[in-house]
């Protein structure tokens, strides 16, 4: 039983645009399938980063500027290449200039500050922090970064400390930086939740690193110095521990480039964590001299890659055992090191800096269904990651990131975009689950559904947490996080979850008062549109066949879709450990021709009824 809204009376643009729709979307899917790497998925690509450009510049000049020599200017001259008009810079080369990342690009040019080549780069930077903090000067630089993060030290104390290492902030400048906890490393994981950090759960790396640093450089009273003293080993060994092979921390060159340099202006510099992090900084740098985020979303991108290409092309893959040997392979085994998650589900990445999450786990169940139509699956695998999913729901129903229970801090908190991601993951398998399971999975997705209808805001929308919009005064996405809620609970029975069609016919309120006059969407209403947001705002109203809002849409995707889909042009509404913009190549793809397929499938329904109905 179909238990989409009722159809509305389907434009006949729509279908008289058929065949150019059906043309587009075959044109995506195959410029998708040619980005596959060689094993069979999609490595995807991240927008370069001038803050973590800055951060592993400067951690390496600290380590050894001799070895890494070409490192360090590669990443200065791509900085000072790619400074923002107005002399700052912003969190990607498609960003507006911000002050976090304008800051530590500044403490970065500390090291070359008497090379003329650079001295202009540095004049503008100081002129638009000046213009910004209205006086240069310790005080105000700490103040700034302590008001804009408030309660939240994951990213603001980091940032003091490289301006403090890097001389930035004068010669007492370690007063100005806030002591970390680092001595609540030694208590156990699953008591982290209870001790009210002040920062985020996957950031116990730099709590440890950057607390020992502004340790060394204060004078504790005596009881403080021998606790201190007596749980550095301690916590040297757990940072030792959450440290991958590779060396990369998250597979994130900002954390693993802050860890670096904190734990050497500890005088640490002698330890194996450190060597390793360096190798991972100078294997991890891009030909142009620049750093991303993260290494890459393997794991996210090819499952956005699976659930938007065409079931016939899906089909007609022959190396399609490499896509489910992919997801097979690297779903968690054992218990992860980082954060003690237990076996079962998916990480943004295969890669060991990788750690598993809700988000990526119910991408990788979702694809997985998809592929068990022309493969099966082994049910094992699919059950484990259902256990993984409900295990991590906390106590208000929703699903969290990383860890269940923190919820002190936004990035630890349960969101609705990914609580909804979850609860399709969890109703697309139930049927094909043990009783068992399936009642766990069913007792899940009602208390899930009772998170959404309470976090639902007075305007119907629901507000995501990895993703944002540079142009709304907040920076807040409500466009990207009701289209995937939206979306999520397309196929949902309303007899199942009470209360279903009147949370959907808010969102599509909301939906439609945020389409733009030019026919797309941006991130809120009166936004630049943009492929991603007009794309996912499509495929929700397609889901539940709006068809008004969509030919409007449709329009202006036609329009914005370049020729070359090698020319297309990511847009930053990505966020990042602790709000740093990104961008993803794949986005715009995978966007785009998801909502064509769900267009498709509008169509294809809407003339077959007819066809039933003439009969």
């Amino acid at each position: 039983m179909d238990e989409r809204l009722p159809i509305a009376k389907l434009n006949k643009d729509m279908i008289s645009n058929y065949d150019h729709i059906q043309n587009l979307k075959e044109k995506l899917d195959d410029h998708i399938l040619s980005l596959r790497n060689e094993n069979g998925y999609w490595d995807g690509k991240l927008s370069s980063s001038a803050l973590s450009t800055s951060v592993a510049v400067f951690a390496l000049w600290k380590y050894d500027k001799k070895k890494y020599d070409t490192h360090i200017n590669k990443g200065l001259f791509w900085l000072a290449h790619n400074a923002n008009l107005d002399g700052g810079w912003g969190d990607t080369i498609r960003s507006k200039s911000n002050l976090s990342t304008t800051l530590l690009t500044w403490a970065c040019f500390s090291i070359a500050k008497d090379r003329p080549e650079f001295t202009e780069c540095i004049q503008n930077a100081e002129n638009w922090l000046t213009d910004r903090l209205k006086k240069l000067d310790p005080e105000s630089i700490s103040t700034a970064i302590l008001n804009h993060y408030q309660s939240d030290q994951t990213f603001s104390v980091p940032i003091l400390s490289m301006c403090a290492l890097s001389g930035r902030l004068g010669d007492d400048g370690w007063k100005l930086v806030p002591q970390l906890p680092f001595q609540m490393a030694v208590f156990p994981d699953q008591l982290f939740k209870f001790l009210n950090l002040s920062v985020v759960s996957y950031a116990i790396p730099a709590l440890i690193a950057i607390g020992l640093v502004k340790a060394h450089h204060c004078k504790p009273n005596q009881l403080t110095k021998k606790l201190n003293q007596s749980v550095k080993p301690k916590v040297l060994q757990i940072l030792s521990e959450k440290q991958p092979g590779n060396g990369g921390f998250l597979e994130a060159a900002p954390l693993t480039g802050f860890v670096l340099m904190s734990l050497i202006g500890a005088g640490e510099r002698d330890l194996e964590v450190c060597q390793k992090a360096a190798n991972f900084l100078e294997h991890s740098i891009r030909e142009d001299g620049s750093w991303p985020i993260d290494t890459h979303l393997a794991t996210w991108v090819t499952s956005l890659s699976v659930n938007a290409l065409d079931g016939s092309i899906l089909s007609e893959i022959r190396d399609r055992d490499k896509l489910v040997s992919y997801y097979l392979d690297f779903q968690l085994k054992n218990i992860h090191p980082f954060t003690k998650a237990k076996p079962g589900g998916w990480a943004w990445t295969h890669l060991q800096g990788g750690v598993p999450d809700a988000d990526d786990t119910s991408g990788a169940l979702i694809a997985l269904h998809k592929l068990n139509e022309y493969q099966n699956i082994p049910i094992e695998a699919i059950k484990n990651g259902v256990n993984w999913l409900c295990e991590l729901q906390n106590n208000d129903g929703g699903l969290p990131t990383f860890c269940k229970g923190w919820g002190k801090l936004p990035f630890d908190c349960s969101c609705p975009d990914i609580t909804a991601h979850a609860i399709k993951s969890l109703s697309l398998w139930r049927d094909k689950l043990d009783a068992q399971t399936r009642g766990k999975a069913d007792k899940s997705i009602q208390k899930a559904w009772r998170y959404l209808q309470n976090s639902q805001l007075d305007n119907g929308s629901w507000l995501p947490l990895w993703f944002g919009n540079e142009d709304d005064l907040q920076h807040e996405n409500p466009v990207y996080g009701t289209s995937i809620v939206l979306y999520s609970l397309s196929d949902l029975n309303p007899d199942v979850l009470k209360g279903l069609r009147e949370v959907k016919n808010k969102a599509i309120a909301f939906l439609q008062s945020a389409q733009n006059g030019d026919g797309g969407w941006g991130g809120n209403a009166n936004l630049i549109s943009t492929i991603e947001e007009t794309s996912l705002a499509i495929r929700a109203l397609a889901s539940i066949q709006n068809q008004e809002e969509i030919n409007n849409g449709l329009k202006w995707l036609q329009l914005h879709l370049p020729n070359d889909l090698n020319d297309i042009k990511a847009t930053p509404i990505g966020l990042y450990f602790a709000s740093l913009w990104y961008f993803e190549d794949m986005y715009p793809l995978v966007f785009a021709s998801s909502a064509l397929y769900e267009v498709h499938k509008s169509i294809t329904n809407y003339e077959f009824s007819t066809a039933s109905e003439s009969h």
